[in-house]
């Protein structure tokens, strides 16, 4: 089997989809790319057993076949090559791979592509079409919140719930929640599945610049994207999702507006002075000012700033993880955030003050006990 490609735009295919490759995969042939060659098409599958994917490209090619190629010897060797055509030539009986360019030529031992797993296919089931941009602003405003504890599985993942009148994307860890809701994504069926992070990662990176339309595709255990020359094809997380929305305080009479990037600004400041473990500081609302503070007792390290904002309610003191705020703050867009409040032992709530008309976020962190509450 013969066939003849570009060498850059091999190589843009294969960097899509390389990150689905895993350095000590459970099978050691899925450290290879399966190659297969159809009326002058080369199909491209990457795959770590739950996460495959799979890309396409026209090449020259008089017949057609199939074979694995070693992943990280041909990404290294078409990353150094200058752009040009290069010729592949494979041997059927040894399964050796010979790809000759202008001025050299290089030889790699591939592997049977029958050995290759079979990449699952979507049978019986629904399908909801969104576009990138909305996709890719999802998995950005949720993915951060995901849990890497492997003993609560359905945390580790982002639980999307479809219905006839929006589209929420939900991730937790415990300790913070973030809701994404879209209206202008919706479906007939009402249905809902959980993501692993790993395939949002890869699609997230993968997703392209300009605007495209995705079409997902799911059933009960698999979910499929395709977009472009790309597919996308994930098993979902077969657990129960939490009951987040019991967890979302509703009365809170503690509400505060405050600049965005001021309030970031002095937590990265605030935190640096934090314990080392607890990450603590601490939010006081005075009227209409808000005093952060924070103190590593260990180090004799402290710190305090004043910032103006807009308050309405009670006074209040109530102490939050510096990294989780950072976090959800740096993950927003706004002008201004409105952070409310019940008591200090109950969660928080920060919403955007505005946002696209389509969405609503909402972002939820639970408080760290302070000293003079124990």
């Amino acid at each position: 089997m013969r066939f003849i490609v570009s060498s850059s735009a091999l190589l843009k295919q294969l960097s899509a989809i390389n990150g689905v490759i895993t350095t000590n995969p459970v099978v050691p042939i899925l450290e290879n790319f399966l190659f297969e060659i159809e009326s002058g098409q080369l199909t491209i599958t990457a795959s770590d057993l739950q996460t495959s994917m799979i890309t396409a490209l026209e090449v020259e090619a008089k017949e057609s076949g199939s074979i694995a190629v070693p992943a990280k010897i041909l990404m290294e060797t078409l990353r150094n090559l200058p752009e040009q055509p290069v010729t592949f030539s494979i041997d059927a009986d040894t399964y050796s791979v010979e790809i000759n360019s202008d001025n050299g030529r290089y030889k790699l031992a591939g592997e049977n592509a029958t050995d290759f797993p079979k990449v699952p296919t979507v049978a019986d089931g629904y399908n909801v079409n969104v576009s990138s941009d909305v996709l890719g602003k999802a998995i950005t405003s949720t993915i951060f919140a995901t849990s890497s504890d492997e003993l609560r599985p359905a945390m580790t993942g982002v639980y999307l719930n479809l219905s006839d009148s929006n589209t929420t994307f939900v991730a937790t860890d415990g300790h913070r929640l973030v809701r994404y809701r879209r209206v202008d994504v919706v479906s007939d069926m009402e249905n809902s599945m959980i993501i692993p992070r790993k395939a949002l990662n890869l699609l997230k990176t993968t997703l392209p610049g300009e605007n495209t339309p995705v079409s997902i595709e799911y059933n009960v255990s698999n979910a499929y994207f395709k977009f472009n020359q790309i597919q996308m094809i994930c098993r979902l997380i077969d657990e129960r999702f939490p009951d987040y929305e019991n967890v979302i305080p509703v009365d809170n009479q503690n509400t505060m507006v405050i600049d965005r990037l001021e309030l970031l600004s002095s937590l990265k400041r605030i935190a640096i002075y934090a314990n080392k473990t607890t990450h603590q500081v601490r939010l006081k609302i005075t009227g209409s000012e808000l005093l952060i503070s924070a103190e590593d007792l260990d180090f004799s390290n402290e710190a305090n700033e004043r910032l103006s904002c807009e308050h309405e309610g009670e006074d209040i003191e109530i102490g939050f993880n510096a990294k989780f705020l950072l976090e959800m703050l740096t993950n927003l867009s706004c002008k201004e955030v409105t952070l409310q409040l019940s008591a200090p032992n109950r969660a928080g709530l920060i919403i955007p003050s505005e946002s696209e008309e389509e969405e609503d976020i909402l972002l939820l962190v639970m408080p760290v006990m302070l000293n003079n509450y124990v």
